[in-house]
């Protein structure tokens, strides 16, 4: 199996160098959690601002591990009709964690901003569409995807609303997980979000 980031800060500065100059007032935002140290590298190559954007899986009953869709600490959830009963606790953890992420910072505007946002990989595109549709909302000048690697069918189904960069893409059977990239996809943790955060 090929590896090809030694872990999130070095994807995250391969990343940086594959994003072209962006004119405007930029803030990168990281898809909590293990988007957050990927996007520090993006906005410190960048000179932008960052903060965190917390976006939870909604899972089917019977099967937590199998996403059905997700939601955003701003409730944006995708798809549509999800069943409200299995939305509103992640709802409700989405926005305590990203309170206990920001811990006392205030949260980024993003109104009339360039804003990209970051994860560590794409695979379905399910969280990554509903953290899009978040920004979105916000009135943005514009609006940036940027992974280090991603699945083909997932990252042309939103880049048919949405501007994405990904310099890696891979196509199935090769692409089965983020985590097959990156020799270390240890998880990442509340406090190392909280101390990017709090660099920036």
């Amino acid at each position: 199996m090929l590896r090809r980031f030694a872990d999130r800060v070095d994807a995250g500065r391969r990343l940086a160098e594959a994003v072209p100059p962006v004119e405007g007032d930029v803030v990168v935002l990281g898809l909590a959690r293990g988007g957050v140290p990927v996007a520090a590298e993006v906005a410190r190559a960048l000179g932008a601002p960052l903060d965190v954007l917390v976006v939870r899986k909604v899972g089917h009953p019977a099967q937590p591990e199998y996403a059905l869709g997700a939601v955003s600490e701003d409730g944006v959830a995708l798809p549509g009709d999800l069943p409200p009963e299995l939305v509103a606790p992640q709802l409700e953890r989405a926005r305590h964690q990203a309170q206990a992420l920001r811990r006392e910072r205030p949260r980024l505007a993003l109104d009339d901003r360039v804003v990209l946002v970051v994860d560590d990989g794409l695979a379905t595109g399910r969280s990554m569409a509903a953290a899009l549709e978040t920004v979105g909302r916000h009135r943005p000048a514009r609006v940036i995807m940027a992974v280090p690697v991603a699945s083909g069918p997932g990252l042309r189904e939103l880049q048919e609303r949405w501007e994405a960069r990904a310099p890696l893409v891979v196509e199935p059977p090769e692409f089965f997980a983020v985590g097959q990239f990156y020799r270390d996809f240890s998880q990442v943790d509340d406090d190392e979000v909280a101390a990017l955060l709090g660099s920036g």
